[in-house]
């Protein structure tokens, strides 16, 4: 067996679960990894209007925290071997763009379920359900997500005029301990994401006074 010496190349992704049975629905990898990822982070501290006074060192949870970033996807390596790629030559991206685009659709069967339902009078009709979505970027990183951006721009067509190359952006924000109930799946997913936070901080180096050109701070 020969060794190539380079090192495995990780890829992110999402991962589809069922909420109840913790199922995996499907694995999505992005086909390139993109070269640069976005975080925010806003802090959810304790305001004016909910005290009689201001408190500016209470949290009432976890930050809003939201990742953007951009995918690219690209048919022309597989169109070079049709017979092994016959999809890609039929239609081009379409595939991977509908696995993408579907993870923000209600099924198509959810919705005549829902309207067959409606049709028989049933007044009451709870809102659809999407599997628990999961952002993936290397073994620290798993987290709970929902898509609230989606946009992708088609750059390059074949004959059919199917897309060949695109770039897909993805806006996403995490669920945490604030948006399920503390017994929930997602819940136990976030808590792994923020105490693997907390470990890595406590492994990063720790500064001196001296080192802000400072004796002491009295």
């Amino acid at each position: 067996m020969s060794f190539s010496g380079s090192p495995r190349l990780i890829k992110g992704g999402i991962v589809l679960l069922d909420a109840d049975s913790g199922a995996m629905l499907r694995v999505i990898s992005l086909q390139y990894n993109p070269d640069s990822i976005t975080r925010t982070l806003q802090a959810q501290s304790v305001s004016t209007q909910e005290h009689n006074r201001s408190e500016p060192l209470r949290l009432k949870g976890p930050p809003i925290e939201t990742f953007k970033l951009d995918a690219e996807l690209d048919a022309t390596d597989q169109l070079e071997f049709p017979d092994q790629n016959q999809a890609a030559v039929q239609v081009g991206l379409l595939p991977q763009l509908s696995v993408l685009e579907t993870i923000i659709y209600p099924s198509s069967q959810t919705i005549l379920s829902n309207h067959a339902l409606a049709q028989s009078g049933v007044l009451e009709i709870a809102p659809m359900e999407a599997p628990l979505t999961l952002f993936v970027w290397n073994s620290s990183r798993i987290v709970p997500v929902r898509l609230t951006d989606f946009s992708v721009t088609e750059e390059a067509f074949d004959p059919s005029l199917h897309p060949i190359r695109a770039k897909v952006s993805l806006g996403m924000r995490v669920l945490s301990v604030d948006d399920f109930p503390f017994d929930h799946r997602g819940t136990g997913l976030y808590m792994v994401y923020q105490q693997q936070k907390e470990n890595l901080a406590r492994k990063g180096p720790a500064a001196t006074l001296s080192a802000l050109g400072l004796g002491s701070l009295s």
